[in-house]
């Protein structure tokens, strides 16, 4: 594991001398672990866009970061709108600054539209609701920046997973799992096809997290080798370690972030 110590690490205009300042693109990042992993962004001097599909959390959201001494905007939109995102993306590239690193994290486990049901029992009409945020949202925020990347020769592309995309459970949630594992596959394909260019592109995949009803959450903690939940900082931990330029020659990789649970 690679260990960076802050306090050595000389600064210039509030940025690491050995980092540049990027600007950062984070999906549903207004609430949550979203904004937990912009905070760090923010703290370590990049510029971080608040993507949400709500305006108002957006911009609470950049204004929360840019209180705190951060550089931050909102940038809300649908991103399970293809058009929507190509032009809001190209938008902003064409005003401001070129996108840098792309974070796919909006998901939608556990929120109202979803819920656990065995796959035998799912009406079909329910499939596009795990689809639509979970795949095509990556692929729609990913191929509206990669080009952008590849033309400068610098990208990072992060897509945060699931271990339900990664192994089979026994918890109903089929299709979204199946959502999860198309996109961090597409990863593994875009980190080939990119690489040449100076882009990487991985995934993060996610155990039980802290934003979870603590009825659930609590018989599963005594099966985590860590005896407890993830967090926002367990993961922010990881995009900092992927953004870097310690981490320029890790592409096409699946992180797993679940306290040592499904070790495969």
């Amino acid at each position: 594991m690679v260990t960076i110590n802050r306090s050595s690490l000389s600064t210039r205009q509030g940025n690491h001398v050995d980092e540049q300042k990027r600007t950062v693109l984070i999906t549903g990042a207004g609430q949550g672990m979203g904004l937990v992993v912009a905070q760090r962004m923010a703290e370590l001097g990049h510029k971080v866009l608040i993507n949400d599909i709500d305006p108002a959390r957006a911009t609470a959201a950049a204004e929360q970061i840019t209180k705190a001494g951060g550089d931050s905007c909102p940038l809300a939109f649908d991103i399970t709108k293809t058009e929507v995102v190509q032009d809001q993306v190209g938008s902003y590239e064409a005003a401001n600054d070129p996108i840098d690193i792309l974070i796919n994290n909006a998901g939608n486990a556990g929120t109202q539209d979803t819920h656990q049901i065995a796959f035998k029992d799912m009406p079909p009409e329910e499939w596009d609701i795990y689809l639509k945020v979970n795949l095509y949202g990556v692929l729609n925020c990913t191929h509206a920046v990669l080009n952008g990347m590849c033309e400068r020769g610098w990208g990072r592309i992060i897509t945060i997973s699931s271990e339900a995309g990664r192994a089979g459970l026994d918890i109903n949630v089929s299709v979204y799992g199946a959502a999860k594992a198309g996109a961090a596959h597409l990863m593994r394909h875009i980190a080939r096809e990119v690489g040449p260019s100076g882009v990487t592109a991985n995934v993060l995949s996610l155990g039980l997290m802290d934003n979870v009803p603590e009825e659930f959450a609590g018989p599963i903690i005594k099966t985590i080798p860590m005896r407890r939940l993830g967090s926002g900082h367990d993961v922010a931990s990881a995009v900092e370690y992927l953004v870097s330029e310690q981490a320029s020659w890790v592409t096409g990789q699946t992180l797993p972030i679940n306290g040592g649970s499904y070790a495969i």
